[in-house]
């Protein structure tokens, strides 16, 4: 019996079948006689369709984090080896491994301390899956979008997407598509930077030059970059919404003496002298925040999470909080504003040394909540795809332009790549 023929069988069968079916929570659900035909004749979408632009790879970047505590060795042997997040200067082999095994047992602790282990991997999985959902509501043409997550020092790494993506019949001369999407809002050298220098080493390992001889093989995946977005809309309301609640936890007579420090992880001067826009984009998530907030209450910005002897940028979040306890400014909320979900910073480095040792304590030392599970900020993840697979860009005009002092010839060669792909993207998703 031909396809054809099996098909008309199979819609006259259906149409049988009365449409109304049993609902669930408000939803309708097939019968099973329907999902069976279902199964049966929808085609599964391939690398080689013609009508579509998809299935489409979403790869969430992001530091990562130990999941237990037998990791943490690893995932500090892999963060002081990297000079783009913590420059050592020429002597990083030696000193970054050395740091890494003295540091070990007290961070292997403070995982002990927050349960074992970081969430961050659950929470960024999670967030990407439900993007996906979303996305493939908003932009069918390149749907299926598929979740990915690729850390940079811990779980799954980039090589193991990377390695991942290949077997789910992206690339090797079948082609397809895959978007960056950082999760760091506000770009940095030393986060996003260093995420996309890994994952342009591992595209040419496995399937660039180092792998086929060629830099562009035909086939290859291609791919396109999320590298910023500090003033998204929904990225500010759902800070806003968060900070909100929070406030609503004093008494109505306290509430607008309520100070908000804002905290995000530091860098080292070395890096901000050499151009790096970060803080300038963590100031603009700020400034953005208060606008939606009314700018009612007093705030500052303030920095965590310094490593070693040399001059990073503050004033530290420790310092801070601990200053205006001393001068009774007791009422204080922090915010973790460059972080998209809980992790140690978070739960233990706020939560635990900040509010429990600077603050003594002081019940009206709160932290409010991380984005985590929002549905305003996992909307907005969604929204934040969707215009980028709208817009037929491959990355940002920002990205293309370096660092007043960068020297980096990786950085340089990593951005002509990802730029380079503007060509194969076109014509733009309508």
């Amino acid at each position: 019996m031909s396809l054809r023929l099996s098909t008309s069988r199979l819609t006259r069968q259906l149409a049988k079948h009365p449409i109304a079916l049993p609902s669930r929570n408000g939803f309708s659900q097939p019968s099973t006689f329907q999902r069976a035909c279902m199964a049966t004749v929808a085609p599964p979408v391939t690398q080689d369709s013609t009508s579509r632009q998809g299935p489409t790879a979403m790869v969430f970047m992001n530091m990562g984090g130990p999941s237990t505590t037998d990791e943490v060795g690893g995932f500090l042997s892999r963060l002081f080896a990297d000079a783009d997040l913590i420059p050592l200067g020429p002597l990083q082999n030696y000193i970054g491994p050395l740091i890494s095994r003295r540091r070990t047992p007290k961070i292997q602790k403070q995982y002990s301390a927050i349960g074992g282990g970081s969430p961050i991997r659950k929470w960024s999985e999670y967030q990407c899956s439900e993007m996906c959902k979303i996305l493939d509501k908003l932009s069918p043409e390149t749907a299926p979008h598929k979740p990915y997550v690729a850390f940079r020092y811990a779980d799954p790494l980039t090589e193991e997407m990377y390695e991942n993506l290949l077997k789910d019949g992206f690339g090797n001369g079948r082609g397809g598509r895959a978007v960056a999407f950082t999760q760091y809002p506000q770009y940095s050298c030393s986060t996003t930077g260093s995420s996309l220098n890994e994952l342009w080493k591992w595209r040419n390992r496995l399937e660039g030059k180092r792998a086929t001889g060629e830099p562009n093989p035909e086939g290859a995946i291609t791919w396109s970059v999320i590298d910023r977005w500090p003033t998204h809309p929904g990225l500010v309301e759902a800070f806003a919404q968060n900070i909100e609640a929070k406030l609503a936890e004093y008494p109505e007579e306290r509430r607008k003496d309520v100070v908000i420090l804002f905290s995000a992880h530091s860098l080292p001067m070395s890096v901000v002298n050499r151009g790096d826009p970060y803080p300038a984009e963590v100031a603009a998530t700020v400034h953005a925040v208060m606008t939606r907030l009314g700018h009612k209450h007093p705030y500052r910005l303030c920095w965590q999470s310094q490593v070693g002897p040399s001059a990073w940028l503050g004033a530290q979040t420790s310092d801070t909080v601990r200053h205006y306890v001393e001068r009774g400014q007791t009422d204080l909320i922090l915010v973790p504003i460059a972080f998209t979900s809980d992790h140690i910073e978070t739960l233990y480095e706020i939560d635990q040394e900040v509010m429990h040792e600077d603050a003594k304590g002081n019940p009206g030392v709160k932290r409010a909540d991380s984005l985590n599970g929002s549905p305003v900020f996992i909307n907005a993840l969604a929204d934040i795809a969707h215009k980028h697979l709208q817009s037929g860009d491959s990355c940002s005009r920002q990205m293309g332009l370096r660092c007043q002092g960068c020297k980096s010839e990786r950085c340089l060669e990593q951005k002509r790549f990802f730029a380079g792909e503007q060509a194969k993207i076109l014509p733009t998703v309508r």
